[in-house]
């Protein structure tokens, strides 16, 4: 078998590169790799490069994620998120290939306080939510054999994330101010890569499993609640944190003025994922505490 990676040094696409290795042959591109495009901003050298690899399966973690930024360049938003998708499943279609890909919550408003199951109304806040919901669309559309997984609040040990910068700041500063308003499950890139390559092999052996499915890790917690748990744990391990745990003040976004609007309500239902699958999906602790030790070592 062979895979075609887009995205590969991207959070999950670096975990991708692990977890697909395995499964088969793995040709593994970012947007500046030389002997193929990876570039979804080029719609005709990503299309060429479908027919040249001619993969069984197709990943794409790359996209446009620059949530404000989204908001001043969404012809290129578009075409990253929206258009270079209609290309892959397009030509996943045309040669019968599998394509996997990720999506967001942001595809909905945020609104209530119940996970969001994958029938529930799409209504994007943002210009990213738009595109990111295009981009569904345009593989569902397509009527190719697709995995599409929407997660939230990743994280992955490579690289800058939320845990990292609040650790820094509470090493810099007498007290913080975060988010007590906005709602979701910090989900690591090493637990979507894995689930990913659980989920590929059963859809060659069973097609009936296509379609689109909600993965993040379980339960639930605030941004406040999130930065609460890793500086404590830190502060357990041995790490010298100048805040206290009484000056971390819990505020509402309204605090923090942002471009595009982010929702408060990025719970996901993962219950058809789990039953589909024959999937136990680990509390959000787990993973971060893993994720936070080998940070600190």
């Amino acid at each position: 078998m062979k895979i075609l990676l887009l995205g590969k040094n991207g959070q999950v696409g670096w975990s991708l590169q692990r977890s697909l290795a395995p499964l088969g042959e793995l040709v593994a591109l970012d947007s500046q790799s030389q002997t193929h495009c990876g570039d979804l901003s080029n719609l005709t050298g990503l299309a060429q490069t479908v027919r040249d690899v001619a993969p069984d399966v197709i990943v794409n973690a790359a996209a446009y994620t620059a949530v404000d930024k989204a908001e001043n360049e969404p012809v290129l938003a578009h075409t990253i998120n929206a258009l270079a998708l209609s290309v892959l499943a397009q030509e996943a279609k045309r040669i019968g290939a599998w394509l996997i890909h990720f999506s967001t919550d942001y595809v909905f408003d945020g609104s209530g306080d119940k996970p969001w199951l994958e029938t529930d109304a799409t209504v994007p806040l943002s210009v990213y939510g738009v595109t990111k919901l295009a981009g569904e669309q345009a593989i569902i559309a397509s009527a190719c054999k697709h995995l599409i997984f929407r997660t939230s609040w990743v994280y992955g040990a490579r690289g800058n994330n939320f845990a990292k910068t609040m650790l820094k700041l509470a090493q810099e500063r007498d007290s913080l101010k975060v988010v007590n308003d906005q709602m979701g499950a910090p989900t690591g890139a090493d637990l979507l890569a894995d689930v990913t390559a659980h989920a590929i092999r059963t859809a060659l052996q069973n097609p009936n499993v296509s379609g689109l499915y909600h993965l993040v890790a379980s339960g639930e917690t605030s941004w406040y609640e999130y930065a609460c748990f890793v500086i404590d744990f830190a502060r357990q391990a041995g790490l010298e944190i100048k805040v206290a745990q009484t000056a971390i003040q819990a505020v509402p976004s309204s605090e923090f003025a942002t471009v595009a609007k982010r929702p408060l309500n990025s719970r996901l239902n993962t219950n058809i994922l789990q039953k589909t699958f024959s999937l136990h999906l680990p509390d959000w602790q787990s993973g971060v505490t893993r994720m936070l030790v080998e940070h600190l070592q």
